[in-house]
């Protein structure tokens, strides 16, 4: 059991049993609400859950069903580096409210809900992956926030979907710029599969394997990608992208 595994379990346990002490909040504005971990209608309303017909690569909305489960514009001209990609939610206003507030602010009582939904967006992705594991963040990053919202995500849809679960399988070697403002060129440009790299206990394991990676938000995939880089040179078979949100116009949003 990894040291990041224990925080994020003990971080989860203890913000439970603070839900028990306080007064239930919506996990996106902060307003009171009947139960801890749930939305209240507003911030319920605004949102937007992605359905089919979903580009079969990326996962991006498509306006209308097509034969073939085709593939979206950008997939058609250049595939992205994972083989799928889906996500719960459009990143926009609405979900940005709640991504910024798991991600940065330690609200973390939604993440059986987030979890849920995106077990039920993922589905077709988990039936038979063989492992299940977040994108890491690099140790500094773990010790200022005190947590990885990828794990605490994670090791919920791997528990719902009953696949392994492996919480230290990528590591983050190098401290990267945040993504935070940047444009698609300079994220691509930013991630690098140099920064990841496959823990040595855990390659054996890979060879053949269908592996799902889970994080917060994809915007341009290029953290996807960099890291089904890695995972393929160390003998993955398939490596597909889970998110709790995903960028749907081609404007970036803030993150």
């Amino acid at each position: 059991m990894s040291a990041t595994f224990d925080s994020d379990r003990w971080r989860s346990i203890a913000s439970g049993a603070l839900g028990l002490l306080l007064p239930p909040r919506c996990v996106g504005c902060g307003e009171g609400v009947a139960r801890q971990g749930e939305l209240c209608a507003d911030c319920w309303s605004g949102l937007r859950f992605l359905q089919p017909p979903w580009c079969r690569c990326c996962g991006l909305p498509l306006p209308h069903a097509a034969a073939g489960a085709p593939l979206c514009g950008g997939c058609a001209e250049d595939e992205p580096g994972f083989d799928r990609a889906r996500a719960a939610l459009a990143y926009d206003e609405a979900s940005r409210r709640l991504v910024i507030a798991f991600k940065h602010s330690e609200r973390l009582a939604g993440a059986p809900m987030f979890a849920r939904w995106m077990a039920s967006a993922g589905a077709e992705l988990l039936a038979d992956a063989d492992i299940v594991a977040p994108v890491p963040l690099h140790r500094w990053r773990l010790l200022w926030r005190g947590y990885n919202q990828s794990a605490l995500l994670g090791g919920k849809v791997a528990r719902l979907a009953g696949r392994r679960w492996c919480p230290d399988l990528l590591e983050r070697r190098k401290a990267t710029l945040s993504q935070q403002g940047l444009s698609a060129q300079q994220r691509q440009g930013n991630i690098t599969s140099a920064a990841f790299a496959v823990r040595r206990r855990h390659r054996a394991s890979i060879e053949g394997a269908r592996i799902v990676l889970i994080d917060d938000v994809l915007t341009t995939g290029a953290t996807f990608g960099a890291c089904t880089i890695v995972l393929r040179r160390n003998g993955a078979a398939r490596v597909d992208a889970l998110a709790l949100a995903r960028v749907v116009r081609g404007a970036m949003a803030t993150i």
